[in-house]
């Protein structure tokens, strides 16, 4: 085995283990968004603002269908990286196969739903007139190349479970340069507007899936991959779905929510809409930097929770949050201070920059929060237990948001978009809050002083 490519996050620095792990995870999710930065930074400026709104507004919804699956990516993480602590080679050997079938599965289904039902969430979801035809026809290109996308999310979850964050970002690196050749050419030469951007991005993550399972073929330890012997084992199975439905029921919720809080922007016209998703795009450059540390604390916690050694993950989880907060709030501070900039790359018109606005304050200034509450809520996922941070999901982030849609958003004088933005940092702050609790009950039930010490792998 090349030691390079995985890390033991059992022994040594912490804190040193967590940024060779993160840093280059960052990079690999800051090129996955560029994928989508590339979409709508060339409809925004060669296609017109109608085109910008429309590939904007689909963001919540591929969430929505999507991170259920994604949701068992991270059970195959969480239960690969277990096995792997834990020396268990045989599990491990299966739970490779199970995972890289059970990702086209996931693909076929979500290619039939996707395409079956683009057009109808859309208009429940309030999209204008003149966004939902380009819309809907953006989600089906989209939605018809979905099994690649799940094939490289497994596949590179597999990697991060030994460690290995170089090789999915070197493959997003080739991927995201073709994705951007892609949409220049499809977009500015042949005029293909928002199917040339979705074309593209269907080749270039085709272009990742199947560099991805080369990569998984040609190892020489038990992350090995045989396409021959692809099965699934239910025993692995039940392991996974155990950690992983929890975890995408939790995505769900979230983009959920999402779906929501987009329903309410789209009353306020293609304007708004158009603003609001340069700035998520913008967003999810700082939330992808936090998400690698948090990211980092799934992996670790599970190596370790496999090797028993829980004072490392008592350590860890501080570690892990100090860092969030600061590389939070640094990014947020530098897209704050340079704003109108940032935006402009998006759009050229003066209206929609002014519409972004009114997100960029509330978001920038209490962004760190959420990387808090995701980081906390994979740290009790990697020691095993799935299901409370989807409770505590459910009540202070789903729940709350449509309370709050509901009731203060519907006063007159609230009635306007930065209510709606004010719903996330409070909603953040109550996950958290309960998150934390749970972490506390479950680290403390895991103390290595104890004689005795549960399995963590299965959730209850």
């Amino acid at each position: 085995m090349k030691k390079s490519n995985q890390i033991n996050m059992t022994e040594g620095s912490i804190f040193g283990k967590l940024l060779q792990f993160s840093i280059p995870l960052i990079f690999s999710s800051i090129l996955q968004l560029l994928f989508n930065a590339a979409d709508i930074i060339v409809v925004g400026r060669f296609a017109g603002d109608n085109s910008l709104a429309a590939v904007g507004s689909t963001g919540s919804l591929i969430n929505l269908l999507v991170n259920l699956f994604t949701g068992l990516s991270i059970g195959s993480n969480v239960v690969a990286a277990n096995y792997f602590g834990a020396g268990n080679s045989k599990e491990l050997k299966d739970t490779v196969h199970t995972s890289i079938l059970l990702s086209v599965y996931s693909g076929i289904i979500l290619t039939a739903v996707g395409i079956a039902g683009s057009r109808i969430i859309l208009r429940m979801m309030q999209a204008p007139d003149e966004v939902l035809n380009l819309a809907t026809l953006y989600l089906k290109i989209y939605f018809s190349g979905i099994t690649a996308t799940m094939v490289y999310n497994f596949g590179s979850a597999l990697l991060r479970a030994k460690g290995d964050t170089k090789r999915p970002l070197y493959i997003l690196f080739l991927a995201g340069i073709l994705n951007l050749v892609l949409n220049l050419i499809f977009v500015i030469i042949f005029k293909m507007d928002v199917a040339g951007v979705a074309w593209a991005t269907v080749i270039s993550q085709t272009l990742a899936a199947i560099l991805i399972i080369t990569i998984l073929v040609f190892e020489k330890d038990d992350f090995h991959l045989s396409l021959h012997n692809l099965k699934i084992n239910m025993s692995i199975f039940a392991r996974i779905v155990k950690i992983g439905l929890p975890a995408g029921f939790q995505g769900i919720m979230f983009s959920f929510s999402n779906v929501i809080i987009q329903s309410s922007v789209n009353t306020f016209g293609a304007t708004l809409i158009a603003g609001n998703s340069a700035v998520c795009n913008i967003e999810g450059f700082v939330y992808t930097a936090m998400n690698g540390f948090s990211q980092g604390s799934l992996t670790f916690c599970s190596q370790n929770a496999g090797a028993k050694k829980f004072d490392r993950i008592r350590r860890l989880t501080w570690i892990s949050q100090f860092s969030i907060v600061v590389i939070g709030t640094v990014l947020c501070t530098i897209f704050l201070l340079f704003r109108y900039r940032f935006l402009g790359i998006y759009t050229k018109s003066p209206d929609v920059i002014q519409a972004g606005m009114i997100r960029c304050w509330v978001i920038f200034t209490t962004y760190y929060l959420c990387g808090m509450m995701d980081g906390m809520a994979n740290t009790i996922r990697g020691i095993g237990h799935s299901l409370m941070p989807v409770i505590s999901s459910l009540l202070g982030a789903c729940l709350f948001r449509i309370i709050w849609l509901v009731t203060i958003f519907q006063i007159p004088q609230l009635h306007t978009p930065k209510t709606i933005f004010i719903s996330y940092p409070v909603s953040w702050v109550l996950t958290f809050i309960a998150n934390l609790i749970f972490y506390n009950i479950y680290i403390n039930r895991l103390s290595p002083k104890k004689k005795k010490i549960k399995e963590t792998l299965p959730s209850r």
